[in-house]
């Protein structure tokens, strides 16, 4: 699986005191500094609190044999991690501990722990028995600051009240009446204030079926474009009904039971969902935790301990937290997969599986499960369909498709074009927010260090930086501090970045779905963007006629040279896809009447791919 996506549980250390400096990190504009990695002062590794001669045995209370005399301590080189060689007590042990041979730094991992240790002390062991690099990062703790917390928000665009002219298909047993307003919709004050403050005035269409579903206690299968609101969808009611029907917080020995799991593919996502989650929280007594991977284990389960009513995990970091009885599913009400056509591919299926069949975990019939994304293929929905209960589906159009708010560009070059043509469009738009998408992490490095080379204040985010450095990244464009994002998939799914101006795909993808999520980066909730991809004949061929359908989806021309490309693979339609059960469709007209099949108004006849 790429590690692009959060697939591993890295190691599990007891963080060390605070790093001094975060100054160090080169936010990638610097070449002689390692293209956006960071720069490490030499001293780094000499000082570790105890002083130079605490350096020479044991590597770090790892497997080391100790060294002579015993001295412990860390040997170890600076980890990619943030260590700075000072591993609390592990690294103190054994100074006086068998000095014929050093001792052996305590056993395995423990460097004066005395044995073999399964807490969170140990560093995890890999699949083939290496002890992998630990890692100690503990991010900055979330804002309590009211207007901080609420500034997120995007705010609705010049085409927002185009959403009212979108055909909404739902089908599934006797499904409620869709709200109009967030105010008729039966909030409890604390939830309504909260939604109000965000920004948020009017109910996109994926907001006002799946509000009231959820709330009347239904599982749910949701379509909907990106950009339109789908987090809010989910987030708003079930706050509302943890409010409304409040249950006792459970967390016994360490052992944590939320009462909603939601769970996404990438970090920077959960991290994103997490935020909103404290937004729509915002001065009640709910707890929300949140649990990914590149971050300090202990930290983050310490923080989990405590209790928490909803935890937003991506799937490793989860998985681990189960498998060390940190978190328990015995009281969970609500089981959300965020992005859920990417949570139910073969990468990610087994993860699902582990927790949706733990032994812990509440039966299907007793809590409510929500899947949601951009996109729902057939085989999708036949593997979602075994983990939700007599569930109701909801396409927003243009599902799968991209939103016509985003004007989409493709300029024909060749391989070895692309670098100038990057810097001619970058310079034609001085100073608007520019999000550039790569195929490989090498390349994402290599594309920020020739724009950082020439002044432009650029940032790379994939798989290989530390998660510091992908926070910062992402923060330094969130904020305006850099104009130029380089990224890879990691950033494609699902995140909420305010202004981003412009989306190029420097590589065009391999699929179309992925395609859409990433230039649905901009134009969100009814503003203006726009994309522009470099094609290229050798690279992008397979390409052709999906992107053909999707430009003609969104009412757009399509260049000559995307014209006769053969036929297209995406299986979906403008939905992103039909319920597989094939059961009647009801649009806002026909809820009162169950025997009637209804195709939606504005729904154009379906085309065969």
């Amino acid at each position: 699986m790429d590690d692009d996506w959060d697939d591993s549980c890295e190691a599990v250390v007891v963080p060390p005191p605070p790093l001094q400096n975060h100054d160090s990190v080169d936010e990638g504009h610097s070449l002689s500094r390692g293209r956006g990695f960071p720069s490490f002062n030499e001293d780094d590794e000499k000082e570790n609190g105890y002083g130079e001669r605490r350096g020479r045995g044991g590597r770090g209370g790892g497997r080391g044999r100790g060294g002579r005399g015993g001295r412990g301590g860390s040997r170890e080189q600076h980890s990619d991690y943030e260590t700075n060689g000072d591993h609390d007590d592990r690294g103190r042990g054994e100074r006086g501990r068998g000095r014929g041979r050093g001792g052996r730094g305590g056993g395995r991992g423990g460097g004066g722990g005395g044995g073999d240790r399964n807490d969170y002390e140990d560093n995890e062991i890999g699949e083939n028995g290496e002890t992998k690099k630990p890692v100690t990062y503990v991010p900055p703790e979330p804002t309590n600051d009211e207007t901080e917390i609420f500034s997120s928000t995007i705010s609705s665009g010049i085409n927002f009240d185009k959403f009212d002219h979108i055909a909404v298909k739902v089908s599934g047993e006797n499904p409620p009446r869709p709200i109009e307003s967030f105010e008729t919709a039966n909030l409890r004050k604390y939830v309504l204030d909260n939604v109000l403050k965000a920004g948020y005035r009017k109910p996109t269409p994926i907001q006002k079926n799946a509000i009231p579903i959820i709330m009347s206690g239904r599982d749910l299968m949701g379509c909907a474009q990106t950009g339109s609101g789908k987090t809010a969808a989910f987030l708003v009611p079930i706050i509302n009904m943890l409010l409304q029907d409040p249950k006792d917080l459970i967390s016994e020995n360490g052992c944590a039971q939320p009462q909603v799991i939601i769970v996404s593919p990438t970090r920077e996502l959960t991290l994103q969902i997490f935020n909103e989650a404290r937004k729509f929280s915002y001065g009640s007594v709910l707890k929300v935790a949140v649990a990914y991977g590149g971050t300090a284990v202990r930290h983050q389960g310490d923080n989990i301990a405590r209790g928490c009513h909803i935890l937003v995990a991506t799937p490793g970091r989860l998985h681990d937290f189960v498998e060390r009885n940190r978190v328990s599913f015995g009281s969970v009400r609500f089981v959300v997969l965020d992005e859920a056509d990417r949570m139910l591919d073969m990468g990610f299926m087994p993860s699902i599986e582990k927790m949706m069949l733990h032994p812990t975990m509440v039966e299907t019939t007793k809590r409510q499960t929500l899947m949601f994304s951009a996109t729902f293929p057939e085989d999708i929905q036949h593997l979602a369909g075994r983990f939700l209960n007599n569930y109701l589906f909801v396409a927003v159009g243009i599902v799968g498709g991209a939103s016509t708010d985003v004007e989409q560009i493709f300029i024909e070059v060749t391989k070895y074009e692309k670098r100038n043509s990057l810097k001619q469009l970058i310079e034609e738009n001085d100073g608007k927010r520019i999000l550039v998408f790569v195929e490989t992490k090498r390349n994402a490095d290599f594309i920020a260090a020739m724009l950082s080379e020439q002044q432009l204040l650029t940032s790379s985010i994939h798989g290989d930086r530390m998660q510091r450095e992908r926070e910062e990244a992402l923060q330094n464009f969130k904020s305006g501090k850099h104009c130029i994002l380089v990224a890879t998939a990691v950033a494609a799914r699902g995140l909420d970045i305010k202004n981003v101006d412009i989306v190029v795909n420097y590589d065009l993808p391999k699929s179309i779905d992925e395609y859409v999520h990433r230039i649905g980066r901009t134009g969100r909730v009814g503003n203006r963007g726009k994309a522009v991809s470099f094609y290229d004949s050798d690279q992008d061929l397979a390409l052709v006629a999906d992107l053909s359908k999707i430009l003609r989806q969104a009412d757009q021309s399509v260049p000559d040279f995307l014209k006769g490309g053969g036929t297209a693979t995406f299986k979906g339609n403008k939905y992103g896809g039909s319920d597989v059960r094939g059961l009647t469709y009801y649009n806002n007209e026909n809820f009162n009447n169950a025997n009637t099949a209804v195709v939606d108004q504005g729904q154009e006849p379906e085309e065969e791919w």
